[in-house]
């Protein structure tokens, strides 16, 4: 875990260091004494989301929060986690979505909220539920909302001054074909910090694994609930609900335990793990995955990059390697 925090914070430290020098660079070289302005506004926009973002997920999720009398097991599960996490009991919610999954959100660790779908409820075992639960509990305990928010608001600042540069704004009339192409660096820059803010967000997700197992979780029980989550997510497609349900959750996928637009494509992954084809991952499974290399296709390699989420083979592999 500690390795994580490491990369994460280079991680911050290299992307506010991308757009410093980028700033600065383009103020001096083209005489601007006004770059800040779309630092402000991007900014600004950074505050519109971190204010009415939760909001905006419980209506697109269709969030009913329950009571300790309506779902006492549930309640019993996250307070447990959370005291044990040390922080504030978070809200609980069930989200009337049939695909299976779990995902935390909130303005601050007081505002923080746990929510389930409806589809994970008859799929998982307790234990499984509460290796889920512990991952979401993580990602309120790391303030994960917060710093992805943090961090997405550069790439946006960078596309903002390309933008400018290269289609005659302020700046651009400035200095003519110059500002074009030290707008096109800014271009690629933007696409850099993209990947880099992506990268950020798949560290994230391992973190919150290693949370969940540190807060007395098993390994086996979360690698269970990741398989069968997958394996559910894929079935989803092959419905016109379950297409509809996965179109209307795909710009908050980055919310939830997985990415389940790529499930279909993980499946045949994970069907190596799932040796007596029992549809989970005991412990012995898993513990045979410890030593075994585990093979990516080069297109399931690229697409990792493109994506929020680590590629779910790997994160089980992950989890084998914790004691």
């Amino acid at each position: 875990m500690f390795g994580l925090q490491i990369k994460m914070w280079l991680l911050v430290a290299l992307l506010f260091g991308i757009l410093y020098g980028v700033i600065t660079g383009i103020g001096s070289y083209l005489g601007i004494g006004n770059a800040s302005v779309y630092i402000i506004l991007a900014f600004l926009f950074m505050g519109f989301q971190y204010w009415f973002g939760p909001s905006m997920v419980s209506m697109i999720m269709r969030i009913r929060y329950v009571s300790e009398k309506e779902e006492p097991e549930l309640h019993r599960q996250i307070t447990e986690l959370s005291q044990k996490a040390g922080i504030p009991k978070p809200k609980i919610g069930i989200s009337q979505i049939s695909i299976p999954n779990a995902f935390a959100f909130g303005r601050t660790m007081r505002d923080g909220r746990v929510c389930v779908t409806q589809g994970i409820r008859g799929l998982l075992n307790q234990n499984e539920l509460k290796a889920v639960l512990g991952h979401e509990i993580a990602h309120l305990k790391h303030r994960d909302m917060m710093i992805i928010t943090l961090i997405s608001v550069i790439p946006l600042i960078l596309y903002w001054v390309a933008f400018n540069l290269m289609w005659g704004g302020a700046f651009g009339r400035q200095r003519g074909g110059y500002a074009v192409l030290i707008g096109l660096g800014a271009m690629a820059l933007y696409f850099l910090t993209n990947l880099l803010v992506l990268y950020g967000s798949r560290i994230r997700e391992y973190y919150a694994d290693e949370r969940s197992v540190k807060l007395g979780n098993n390994p086996h029980y979360l690698a269970s609930a990741l398989y069968k989550l997958v394996y559910s997510s894929a079935q989803a497609k092959k419905t016109r609900q379950g297409q509809e349900e996965l179109k209307r959750v795909g710009a908050i996928k980055a919310f939830f335990l997985n990415d389940v637009s790529r499930a279909w494509n993980e499946v045949k992954e994970l069907k190596e793990v799932d040796k007596d084809l029992s549809g989970t991952i005991d412990q012995n499974e898993l513990l045979a995955l410890r030593t075994k290399k585990t093979k990516l296709t080069k297109a399931e390699k690229i697409m990792e990059i493109f994506t929020t989420h680590p590629n779910t083979l790997k994160r089980i592999k992950r989890l084998s390697a914790i004691q």
